[in-house]
């Protein structure tokens, strides 16, 4: 599978500020000419055009997907700028996707890695470009305040454990949903405690008087949100009559529960289990919505638990996803590069004698060639020059890692890549709001062939050249032999 684009939109921005400048000038050489500094002063980014592959794109190996162009000094001075931006956030965004697809599109899926990720301003990209790459929410509160994420949250291990009585429950009274007396929750959920440890043929006695006083306080707290945290202590003797009792007598005062969650254990077969208990309790008590509760299950989740889940077969709605999705520990980081392809009109080549690390010399049109079943087969790069290629006409191609060989192809349909979003230090194209990007870049996903979009041993993607920048290539090698 390709990575998915992340890159920051464009802001026009000022010249350089004084302080600025006056910093560079304590730091650099005493011997640095002044008239550098008088230039430092007026740089700014009125002649910078800057073309890329639209934000939420699958982007393959060895295709560019940021073309700037400027003077000289300008567009090396953006160089570290732009790899930062770009590097971390389509490395979340990729990882995300990875985990979207092992999931499919049914499971909901949480970003829950605030307190493992990189610093605050690594959290805060890993959210945003988590959504992007397909999650459905994140647990940071403040990324849903800036980028209208939605926002989901469980409750805390350590909120359950500090209770330890029935008497800390305060106050106790619910109103009915439909109006009517305050009615007492914790003598409702008990009554229902005894009826549901019956029917599962468990000791009320052992489920734990703490958490249950816990679940109630929630509960009169967020009558309509009421969830359940299940395995801080037994799930079975404990968290799940506990929470059975208390959503019942919720049920019974016209509210229903919204989920519950293990963070711990098996967490398939559990699931499983507790599907069975919530579809007994739905049907001996006459509750139908009850049997459809969703499990949501965390706990150091990997692209290797979601394997085992769908081996194994489980009952699990939500999965949320912190350090194996923000830390994106099977690559740290992305390994994208900044290369200088022209200079002054003249192409110019980073020469070495591994042909992966060579640049691909000029200025280039990137472009996506789909077959008839409307799956991309293919990226073309082409001179800035040359002609469009067209649907239905056959091209003579060369495939970067089998350049000495042609290959002929016929596209059904041809779609540029890029697109310009900054011209004359000014954004000159509507940039896509959040939730357009995260759509794109599930809709770039989907259209993937199953060879190229499996996660495992994937069909390589294609990436060639037109025969004239092949030519420009090897003209170019020559010359510097």
């Amino acid at each position: 599978m390709g990575r998915v684009s992340g890159h920051h939109q464009p802001q026009s921005s000022p010249s350089s500020a004084p302080a600025d400048v006056a910093y560079l000038r304590s730091v650099l050489p005493s011997t640095t000419e002044d008239a550098f500094f008088e230039y430092l002063s007026t740089l700014d980014a009125s002649e910078v055009t800057v073309s890329a592959v639209p934000e939420g794109s699958v982007v393959f190996a060895r295709v560019p997907f940021l073309q700037v162009k400027g003077p000289l000094l300008v567009v090396q001075l953006l160089e570290t700028m732009l790899l930062c931006l770009v590097n971390y956030a389509s490395l979340v965004a990729t990882n995300a996707a990875r985990f979207r697809l092992l999931a499919g599109p049914d499971v909901k899926l949480m970003e829950m890695g605030l307190r493992c990720a990189q610093g605050p301003d690594g959290a805060l990209s890993a959210s945003k470009y988590s959504y992007i790459g397909g999650f459905d929410s994140t647990s940071n509160v403040l990324a849903g305040k800036l980028y209208d994420i939605p926002v989901r949250g469980t409750i805390a291990h350590s909120f359950i454990m500090s209770f330890t009585s029935l008497e800390e429950v305060q106050p106790r009274e619910l109103l009915p949903r439909a109006g009517g007396d305050p009615v007492d929750l914790l003598a409702l959920a008990m009554a229902w405690l005894q009826r549901v440890c019956e029917l599962l043929q468990t000791p009320p006695e052992r489920a734990n008087r703490g958490e249950l006083a816990a679940f109630v306080s929630y509960a009169i707290t967020f009558p309509s949100d009421f969830q359940g945290l299940l395995d801080t202590y037994c799930v079975r003797r404990s968290g799940l009559p506990n929470f059975c009792a208390v959503a019942l007598a919720l049920q019974q005062l016209g509210y229903r529960a919204i989920g519950v969650r293990l963070d711990s254990g098996d967490l398939a077969q559990q699931s499983k289990e507790i599907r069975r208990v919530l579809r007994a309790c739905g049907a001996h008590f006459q509750v139908p919505w009850f049997e459809t509760i969703p499990i949501a299950v965390s706990n150091d989740i990997s692209e290797q638990s979601l394997e085992e889940f769908i081996r194994e077969g489980s009952e699990i709605d939500m999965i949320g996803i912190g350090t194996n999705l923000v830390t994106c520990p099977l690559q740290p980081s992305l390994g994208c590069v900044y290369k200088l392809v022209e200079v002054n009109g003249s192409p110019c080549l980073k020469l070495t004698e591994d042909e992966e690390k060579m640049t691909i010399p000029g200025t280039k049109m990137i472009y996506r060639l789909y077959d008839a079943a409307g799956h991309p087969f293919m990226d073309l790069m082409a001179l800035e020059e040359e002609p469009s290629p067209r649907a239905g006409q056959e091209l003579v191609v060369r495939v970067l890692g089998q350049l000495g060989e042609t290959s002929k192809v016929v596209p059904t349909t041809v779609e540029p890549l890029h697109h310009t979003y900054f011209r004359d230090g000014q954004v000159c194209e509507p940039l896509p709001s959040l939730t357009e990007v995260r759509t794109h870049a599930q809709v770039s996903l989907s259209i993937l062939s199953p060879a190229h979009r499996r996660l495992h041993d994937p069909q390589p993607y294609p990436v060639a050249v037109t025969e004239k920048l092949h030519q420009l290539l090897t003209t170019l090698q020559q010359a510097s032999q």
